[in-house]
């Protein structure tokens, strides 16, 4: 993960990030677990691309929001400039969501792409938890490892 300049983000434009999440997870298909996630990630051109949780019967072959808004921006062709994510799920609890390891890889991958280092927004209904993936994820494992 690079060690680019920490990001900082307007109340307008974290409050838009965090409402793109929200209407993401509006569209999550969580019928196992009855636990829909959004989340939105902001690149350095202003878009913003979402993703929800999509759930299948065998377990394993689940997709978390935050992976489903990485294929996204892959599939459109983005290689880094990601600047911040969002993450929400609409039940949950005081504690803010944070992405799981396996997302917390994902993301790294898109960061390391544009040497960035990503402001995560993990939200819960009450609060907001700011943290650089770089403190969510140490010692990431990146591109770079790859010789």
């Amino acid at each position: 993960m690079g060690g680019g300049a920490e990001v900082s983000l307007s109340d307008a434009q974290e409050q838009a990030l965090i409402a793109a999440a929200f209407a993401a997870a509006e569209h999550a298909y969580a019928p196992y677990s009855d636990y829909p996630v959004g989340a939105a990630l902001l690149f350095d051109d202003g878009a913003v691309l979402t993703g929800c949780n999509v759930e299948n019967a065998s377990y394993g072959l689940a997709l978390c929001a935050e992976t489903v808004a990485v294929a996204k921006a892959l599939g459109e062709g983005r290689r880094g400039g990601l600047i911040a994510v969002a993450v929400v799920g609409l039940k949950a609890d005081s504690q803010p969501i944070t992405p799981c390891g396996r997302c917390r890889q994902v993301l790294n991958e898109v960061a390391a792409l544009g040497s960035t280092d990503p402001l995560v927004l993990c939200v819960s209904a009450d609060d907001v938890r700011r943290v650089t993936l770089s403190a969510l994820l140490p010692h990431a494992f990146g591109p770079g490892h790859l010789g």
